[in-house]
């Protein structure tokens, strides 16, 4: 008993099982059972859940090098099955900083109190001072410990990960529940969490790994579809048979992608059974959907088609929003008579659940209908009137006050764009494109806002230019949204975003970080496209300032700021579109008023950037514009007979020949041929700064070489700011 190699071969027994704990690895599986969990969340929170999981047995070096992750999500489940985890994490070699060595050692090299009492609190005594490793830490020598850390255990550390992913969850709305204690602790504990959970599963190959979170126990327990599900309770034998198991045994398919992917499967397959007819695609429907059921079932029902005199977009809104149904669109992509309905259940009778789906859906259809007829009854024109009710903001007054600086603005906007006529259709427009807020379907659906009014402009005999301009005011409504289809719609759509952004930045209502409640960001890139994308020939400053003046004294101007704004979406819109930093700084320093011309500009940057001329002119023009800085009041003139020097005679020549030829050029539009038509000045401009002093001590020798500076530096950046291109 206990000879000497009896330590040693005790130690070593140790270390060889803690090593054959860690090369084993199982695959693991964890799930919280739950009630129904929120739809429109449920896909960040089971990819949440399962990530957090992830990423913190990684971090404890549970997990191997090619570990990976599968993400479960259903309406009353969040999972995670994560391959190669190990029953124990390999031990950690850590080396910590203890003290500078004047402070742990005195000066016969013994361990200070202070050193010492460092020592206890890692778990080590006076016996490892010797072993200490000495080494420079900035200016001064410190001592530091190396030590062995062991390895987190499975359970240990996936308590820890469990608790951090129910932590970390983005649950929209927490909710607060009791729960029964055990036993021999009487009373109720509160528990928050998004629903309340029913049970926790833990496996580790087949193995429960014994945790404990929001008052529940691990085991190998969970339950199926609520009516369907073949046993009850659902037992998983192993972590690798979970999602099988789930689908045999409970009817459910835990997986969010597989729901999805049957869902619209059997979308497509039922719309092909009705022949010329295909579901509407909405990937946010179909998300929400797949969150709703365990085990998928479409099934085609019908409306009577009366119905259909109503705007689709009310019945497809109805039907999509309240009931999460799919609509039924003809090749032409008008709305038919039949939608198909995602069942959560499949009895071999499914009359009955068809039939109380057509139920349940005419009433909405019944409550569209109604409206539509009801709003009908009143023109457009008679609702004008009641905007002066509803207020818009407190510093800003009503709607109708609004509209009133819309149409000011429009009808500038179309009087610029196309005369008389434009203006007075513009003003129409402006006047009207507010007024469908105040009918009755439009306040059960505001979504519908400018749709409805296109419908009942029509219906009261409006021009359809007028029409359509008050439904596409709204546009573009977001990222890659379609624009005004008309003149008339360009102008109201123009004037109701610059009377946004020019009345909230009057008043100080900016946006702030991802803060935006009046969407001034979506505003001001609405704008830069409607001018970009359809070339208007109008100037950014004068809109603003015009716009301004439809304010009166309600506002502070604000328009430096606003234009500042609009240019860095400007500027962030055109990167995103693959031009580099350098080529839009180059274009947008110089504040392009049409904005229609910036892509033909920033073709004759880069085009420019090309040449074998464009560094050292890009250098020049750089350092051109430092000289003029100090000399901000001279001005562009030159007199020949104060020309002495052969290299500023020589460029001002050069100028002569090149300048007139790239302002024709400029003037026509073709900005690339005059940039490159300004290449020819390399030799010159580099021959003057080799041979002349610019800064003579002659005033009126440096003047002139200045304002010779100042012509060249005018005509180089017309199309763009070369400066920007240097390096």
């Amino acid at each position: 008993m206990g000879g000497p190699n009896a330590g040693r071969h005790a130690r070593f027994d140790e270390e060889s099982r803690v090593s054959e704990m860690t090369m084993t690895t199982q695959n693991l599986l964890l799930e919280l059972f739950v009630e129904e969990l929120p739809p429109k969340a449920l896909k960040k929170l089971g990819d949440a859940f399962a990530d957090v999981l992830h990423q913190q047995l990684q971090s404890l070096g549970l997990t191997s090098a090619g570990s990976t992750l599968t993400a479960y999500a259903s309406p009353r489940r969040l999972a995670a099955h994560i391959t190669g985890v190990a029953a124990v994490a390999p031990d950690k070699a850590v080396s910590q900083k203890l003290m500078p060595v004047s402070v742990g050692l005195d000066a016969s090299g013994q361990a200070t109190p202070a050193l010492l009492k460092r020592l206890a609190a890692l778990g080590a005594d006076a016996s490892v001072v010797p072993q200490l490793k000495r080494a420079m830490d900035g200016k001064a020598e410190a001592l530091f410990y190396d030590s062995l850390v062991k390895g987190a255990t499975l359970a240990d550390g996936l308590q820890k990960a469990l608790l951090e992913a129910i932590d970390k969850l983005p649950i929209p709305k927490v909710m607060s529940y009791q729960l029964a204690r055990d036993c021999e602790f009487p009373g109720w504990s509160s528990v928050s969490f998004v629903r309340p959970a029913h049970s926790l599963v833990a496996l580790h190959g087949d193995q429960v790994v014994a945790l404990q979170a929001l008052g529940l126990k691990s085991g190998h327990s969970t339950q199926g579809h609520r009516f369907e599900a073949a046993v009850s309770p659902v037992v998983i034998a192993h972590a690798d048979a979970y999602a099988a198991t789930l689908r045999q045994e409970g009817a459910v398919i835990a997986s969010f992608a597989e729901r999805k992917a049957e869902i619209a499967r059997q979308l497509a397959a039922a719309a092909a059974g009705i022949g010329g007819v295909q579901p509407i695609e909405d990937d946010a429907l179909l998300d929400e959907v797949t969150a709703l059921v365990e085990r998928p079932n479409v099934l085609v029902c019908a409306f009577e088609k009366e119905f259909l005199e109503v705007p689709q977009e009310c019945l497809i809104l109805t039907m999509k929003a309240n009931q999460k149904y799919f609509p039924l669109l003809d090749a032409a992509g008008k709305l038919t008579h039949q939608f198909l309905v995602v069942s959560n259940i499949s009895p071999a009778d499914a009359s009955a659940v068809v039939g109380g789906n057509e139920r349940v859906v005419r009433p909405r259809l019944a409550d569209a209908k109604f409206f539509f007829d009801q709003d009908r009854k009143k023109t457009l024109a008679s609702r004008v009137a009641g905007l002066d009710k509803v207020v818009y903001h407190n510093k800003l007054g009503s709607q109708g006050e609004r509209v009133a600086r819309v149409r000011a603005i429009a009808k500038a906007i179309g009087q610029q764009l196309g005369g008389d006529a434009l203006a007075a259709q513009a003003d129409q427009a402006a006047l009207l494109a507010k007024t469908d807020l105040v009918t009755d379907m439009v306040g059960e659906f505001p979504e519908l806002q400018g749709i409805m009014g296109r419908y009942y402009a029509r219906n009261d005999g409006l021009a359809p230019e007028v029409a359509d301009a008050i439904e596409d005011h709204y546009k573009p409504r977001f990222a890659g949204d379609e624009l005004p289809r008309s003149p008339v719609g360009l102008a109201v759509a123009l004037a109701d975003k610059l009377e946004t952004l020019v009345g909230m930045f009057g008043i100080g209502n900016l946006p702030t970080g991802d803060k935006d409640p009046f969407a001034l960001r979506r505003h001001a890139l609405g704008v830069v496209r409607m001018l970009a994308d359809k070339a208007l020939p109008l100037n950014v400053d004068a809109l603003v300032r015009d716009a301004g003046l439809a304010f009166g004294d309600k506002i502070e101007d604000a328009s430096a700021a606003l234009l500042d704004f609009i240019y860095d979406r400007l500027a962030g819109s055109l990167r995103e579109q693959g031009y580099s930093v350098q080529e839009v700084d180059a274009v947008l320093s110089q504040r392009p008023q049409r904005l229609g011309d910036i892509p033909r500009r920033l073709a004759a940057v880069r085009a420019f950037a090309a040449l074998p001329e464009a560094t050292a002119l890009a250098a020049a023009n750089k350092r051109i514009g430092n000289i003029l800085k100090k000399a901000p009041e001279v001005d562009a003139h030159v007199s020949v007979v104060l020309l002495k020097e052969p290299a500023e005679i020589a460029l001002h020549q050069a100028m002569g020949f090149v300048l007139p030829d790239a302002q024709t050029q400029f003037e026509a539009g073709d900005y690339t041929a005059s940039l490159q038509t300004l290449a020819a000045l390399r030799a010159p401009v580099d021959a003057f700064f080799d041979g002349v002093m610019v800064n003579a001590e002659e005033i009126d020798l440096r003047l002139n070489r200045q304002g010779l500076l100042k012509c060249l530096h005018l005509a180089m950046n017309r199309v763009a700011d070369l400066s920007k291109l240097a390096a």
